[in-house]
């Protein structure tokens, strides 16, 4: 199945909490752009040390949850924005239980691989200006995910972002979301999500460390 990217959305560091900078305003771009091992240029993460790199190339939020979003803290300028969460991709229709760590998309021109949950920080609380959405995220498993880049290309709205390939059908980014942040892993998932391939590296040792 095809979904309709709405926007490609980047983002430059900008103050963000006093000396602080944060790129989590992504803007949507007019025209095409490259979609690199490092993610889409230029696009820009202020803190490598947690976002960005090839293990976090593209992240996307999905739309769907914007209008639930209305309901838990009303509306909000952020809400109308297609990368209002950080988001590079806006698409509709595709949710954290819908894809699989490991899936692989077609993205314009691109080739895209499913690589982890997005783990919520204190910077979408200080985005929307409302404490108690990170608690929100984990209780309610609506994180996002990203994205590695396997074949570098271009992307624009209105390109098409189709799955090619399924991953570990049995690891869904909100089942994996559940084991490794909101939930209780028994040593069973922890052993599976240590040994799997195409999770990011940090959350397989992560998995790994608490066996």
């Amino acid at each position: 199945m095809k979904h309709i990217v709405t926007a490609v959305c980047t983002g430059t560091a900008r103050p963000f909490n006093g000396a602080e900078l944060s790129a989590i305003t992504k803007r949507p771009r007019e025209s095409a752009v490259q979609v690199l091992t490092e993610g889409l240029a230029p696009d820009e993460q202020a803190d490598r040390r947690v976002h960005g790199g090839p293990e976090m190339a593209l992240h996307l939020y999905p739309l769907d949850h914007h209008a639930w979003w209305r309901g838990e803290i009303g509306d909000h300028p952020a809400l109308d924005e297609p990368g209002g969460f950080g988001s590079n991709l806006a698409v509709s229709g595709l949710t954290e239980e819908m894809v699989h760590i490991g899936d692989r998309f077609r993205l314009g021109t691109a080739l895209i691989e499913v690589s982890q949950p997005r783990q919520p920080c204190w910077k979408i609380e200080h985005r929307f200006g409302h404490k108690g959405m990170v608690a929100r995220i984990i209780a309610s498993g609506r994180s996002g995910w990203y994205f590695r880049v396997i074949e570098t290309g271009e992307v624009a709205a209105g390109d098409s972002l189709e799955r090619v390939a399924t991953g570990a059908e049995d690891w869904s980014v909100a089942r994996v979301f559940r084991t490794l942040v909101a939930g209780k892993a028994t040593r069973d998932e922890l052993a599976e999500l240590a040994a799997l391939a195409t999770l990011a590296p940090k959350l397989r040792e992560k998995a790994s460390a608490r066996l």
